[in-house]
Parts: C-alpha cells; sequence; structure tokens
C-alpha cells in the first residue's frame, strides 16, 4: 500500500553504485559485455544517475580494469548521468579523454582509512583531490565527493562527529558540487545520523548538496536512510541488487539494495522514477551472471513469487 509519511521529501534521486561499487568487490572480473548490459538494463529501469566505473590504477581495483573498454559502450544512454572514480589527476585525464562529464573523489574521515586506501594523510589526500576538482571544474564537469568513515572505522572506532565536519566541509571547500557521507562498515544508527546532519547543517553545509550511502552490516541501511529523509536529504546511494562492500575494510559488508530502497520509497509515495519490476529482473539476471543469489530482501521475494 502507498501511505505517505508527513515530514518526508516528495522525490528521491537514486545514485546508482552497483555497476562501480558493488562489481569492484567480485573476486574475479565481470566481463565488459555483461558490465554494459547490467547498465542498459539498470537505465531502462528508470534509473537516471547510474556510475559506470573507475580510472583507478588496474594494479588497485583490477576488476575495474576495462574502464577504457566499457565507457564508449555507454555513450548511447542519452539523459543519464554516467559518473565516474577518479583517484588523482592521471585518472582525471582518462576519464575527460573518454569524455566523462561526471567526476567523483574518494576521501575518509579517518586517517587509519586514508593511510590504507589512499597511501596518505587525510590532509595530503585533500591536497590531491584539489588540482583534480579543479581541473575537472574548469573543463564544466560535475564533481561529487565521497567521504568514507563517517560513522566508524574499523580500526579508529567511532568518529567523533566533528571530525566528520571538517572534513566534509573540506571537500566542499576544494569545489566539490555534492557530498556522499559513507557509512562504510555499516555501523550507523539513525541518532547518529541526525546527529550528523545536524552538525553540517550548523556549519552551513546545505542539505540539497548532501547524499548518504548506507552499508547493511548490521541491518540497519533503511532505517538510517529514513532518519536522513526525514532530515531533508534528497539523495541516496543504492547498489542493484545489494551488490558491493569495500575491498579495504573487511568489515564493510554489501551496500543498501535499491530494491529494498524503492519497495521503502514507493510505499512511502516518494517519486524515484524507477520501475522496481523491471529493476528486480535486472538484479536477478545478474545475480545469474555471478553464479550466486542476490542478498536484496526484495529481489529473492519478487522473484520466488514469479
Amino acid at each position: 500500500m502507498n501511505v505517505p509519511a508527513p515530514g518526508l521529501p516528495a522525490r528521491v534521486r537514486i545514485h546508482e553504485v552497483g555497476a562501480r561499487d558493488g562489481l569492484q568487490n567480485e573476486k574475479t572480473a565481470v566481463p565488459t559485455a555483461v558490465k554494459a548490459e547490467f547498465i542498459h538494463r539498470l537505465a531502462a529501469a528508470g534509473l537516471t544517475t547510474i556510475e559506470a566505473t573507475s580510472f583507478v590504477h588496474p594494479k588497485w581495483v583490477p576488476q575495474l580494469a576495462d574502464a577504457e573498454q566499457l565507457f564508449p559502450e555507454l555513450g548511447d544512454l542519452a539523459g543519464v548521468h554516467l559518473p565516474v572514480l577518479v583517484p588523482n589527476e592521471r585518472g582525471l585525464d582518462r576519464a575527460l579523454a573518454l569524455g566523462a562529464t561526471r567526476i567523483a573523489v574518494f576521501g575518509s574521515a579517518t586517517e587509519t582509512f586514508a593511510s590504507r586506501n589512499l597511501n596518505r594523510t587525510v590532509a595530503e589526500s585533500l591536497a590531491m583531490f584539489e588540482p583534480v576538482v579543479a581541473r575537472a571544474k574548469e573543463g564544466g564537469a560535475h564533481v561529487r565527493g565521497y567521504l568514507s568513515m563517517c560513522f566508524g572505522d574499523p580500526w579508529e572506532g567511532p568518529v567523533p562527529v566533528h571530525q566528520v565536519v571538517r572534513v566534509a566541509k573540506a571537500l566542499l571547500d576544494l569545489g566539490c558540487d555534492e557530498l556522499s557521507l559513507g557509512d562504510t562498515i555499516g555501523v550507523a544508527t539513525p541518532g547518529h545520523v541526525v546527529a550528523l546532519l545536524g552538525e553540517l547543517g550548523e556549519a552551513g553545509v546545505p542539505t540539497d548538496r548532501i547524499g548518504v550511502h548506507f552499508h547493511d552490516t548490521y541491518g540497519q541501511a533503511l532505517s538510517n536512510t529514513l532518519a536522513a529523509l526525514g532530515h531533508g536529504v534528497t539523495t541516496v546511494d543504492a547498489s542493484a541488487g545489494g551488490l558491493g562492500g569495500c575491498p579495504y575494510a573487511k568489515s564493510a559488508t554489501g551496500n543498501l539494495a535499491t530494491e529494498d530502497l524503492v519497495w521503502m520509497l514507493d510505499g512511502l509515495g516518494i517519486e524515484t522514477g524507477v520501475d522496481l519490476t523491471a529493476l528486480t529482473a535486472t538484479s536477478a539476471w545478474m545475480a545469474e551472471q555471478l553464479g550466486r543469489p542476490s542478498p536484496s530482501r526484495t529481489v529473492r521475494a519478487l522473484s520466488h513469487k514469479e
């Protein structure tokens, strides 16, 4: 049943990350043709922002080593935004050479994860991103800043809210158009989400420039999303079929499944533009390509009904 609740947005933009954040965590590489079909199917289901790939050196993320081969296969997707992740200026050069118009950089709110993921301190990583963001903006590209470990870090434990706010503001000060707050190991709870969003607001960060990216390690991703929506957030990251995790944080399990998110939003009467039936079929198809069942509860429930 469609039963709206008060205080929630009328529409939510889903930032689909399955093709990048999801597939980068697979043990074996998915063929380029399968990735391209996956993205086309996601677009046909109504998703208009689909993170396509990453221009990270293949040594670090071998599953996405085919970025140069994949991205040109997506040129027919008119009206679909195809963000790509770039780690540095070399990655930016590769992305821009293929005509990418949406760029993402990936930072950390904690020193340990910055060291393990980027081989730099937080300050050094921000310095590395500065020319990337500047050059991307000069070229007319939209820039998203990912901020990982916003709620907890497997090495440092709970992350102080003020620490997250400081790095978040630094990313926006570099020129990022939007910021994605990542619960990389899935330890956030709704009160923590509201507290962080509240302090970001007090620090002058507009809610309309914030997206949320929850992992479902403890089954809290949907409740955390609902808390963020109640605070005015209208951009939510999700991964078709619940694919993904983080190769640099072993305690990070799958992302919030896009189908589970759409089921909740449909029930609340919140527009997404996504056809849940088509999306479920796409994730069931992708699960077949990967040779295992989808972890998404909605995919399993609807596929069983069929």
